[in-house]
């Protein structure tokens, strides 16, 4: 989702501390020689891949060194990518030095983290890594997912970039691009069925959790301390999905900028009925534990019934990274009991 359903409302975070155009320009300088592109460049022939901007990105070889938001980068590596994986930015690790969870099975100690939060992304460690790719999600035409607006006329000319759609399609279109993209890049999807023919169960088992608990109102939403989003199942790749399974999900009706939410106050926090609610489960939205001090919150029947699970707002686009999240949604409606008339 964008930003601003994280919990709150992002604004611009100023340049990159990535020192000045001399200095970039001298670092360049020592890390783009003719020998050492050829030391590194793979073997192969031409390259091309077409992006959802409709960009063709052509190269002489197989890109061999990707950096990619972080849960692009999860999502590659389960479609079978590894060492061509060498630099990521977007939430990576917890406080704690954990693995995020956006993070997938990526190696986060193997990889070079440019930035760990939306704002975040250090120029001069990009350029050193000598990129032959930037790759990330695409929710608004012509928009980069975490790539800073303030700084993306200097980051963009250091490699091509490929941008994939995860919004106003259905879950399973970025999940085929990114297989397609992986594909091109080397990976072999022969190694992905297994995941792929569990993500199929999960989602049949969604269906058939629908058609055994019907009539059940299911709302995506996410915490912050002074607003409560509303997710619109119309434009998040994942609901959208999930609508197509057969869930009943709530449809805001007040969208702010982009449609992908309605804002209300904590005041206004019941104004849709549910007997379920996704809760985004980011690090930078509240949780249920944060959210037993609004009044509100606690006299939802979802949450009174105990009918709450976490959300992967943000999921990742592989067949391995969606399917425990369409059979952790198979379960909590299962489990849901109707509270709302």
């Amino acid at each position: 989702m964008p930003e601003t359903l994280s919990g709150r409302r992002f604004s611009r975070r100023g340049l990159l501390a990535a020192g000045g155009a001399a200095g970039l320009t001298a670092l360049l300088a020592g890390c783009g020689g003719d020998g050492d592109t050829a030391a590194t460049a793979p073997s192969g022939g031409p390259w091309s891949f077409t992006d959802d901007r409709q960009q063709q990105v052509d190269a002489v070889r197989r890109p061999s060194r990707v950096v990619a938001f972080t849960g692009v980068a999860a999502a590659l590596v389960d479609f079978g990518l590894d060492a061509q994986i060498v630099g990521v930015f977007g939430e990576t690790r917890r406080a704690d030095g954990s693995r995020d969870p956006q993070a997938g099975d990526l190696d986060v100690d193997r990889v070079e983290v440019l930035g760990n939060a939306w704002g975040e992304f250090n120029l001069e460690k990009y350029a050193a890594l000598r990129p032959d790719l930037l790759v990330t999600h695409m929710y608004d035409p012509g928009a980069l997912w975490y790539v800073p607006d303030e700084s993306k006329a200097k980051i963009l000319p250091l490699a091509p970039s490929i941008a994939v759609t995860t919004a106003r399609v259905p879950m399973t279109r970025p999940i085929e691009r990114y297989a397609q993209l992986a594909e091109s890049l080397g990976a072999d999807l022969s190694e992905v069925t297994t995941a792929k023919a569990r993500f199929a169960a999960a989602a049949d088992a969604v269906r058939q959790a629908v058609k055994a608990n019907p009539g059940l109102r299911v709302m995506a939403a996410s915490g912050s301390p002074d607003l409560f989003y509303v997710s619109n199942p119309k434009v998040s790749t994942d609901l959208m999905y999930f609508a197509e399974l057969g869930v009943d999900l709530v449809l805001p009706t007040k969208l702010e900028q982009g449609d992908y939410f309605e804002a209300l106050s904590w005041e206004n926090a019941g104004r849709f009925p549910a007997d379920l609610i996704l809760l985004d489960n980011r690090s930078t939205a509240l949780q249920p534990r944060d959210l037993t001090a609004k009044p509100t919150w606690t006299q939802l029947p979802a949450v009174r019934a105990g009918q709450v699970t976490p959300w992967d707002a943000v999921p990742r686009s592989s067949y391995a990274g969606a399917a425990p999240l369409l059979e952790n949604l198979a379960r909590a409606i299962r489990d849901a009991r109707k509270v709302t008339t």
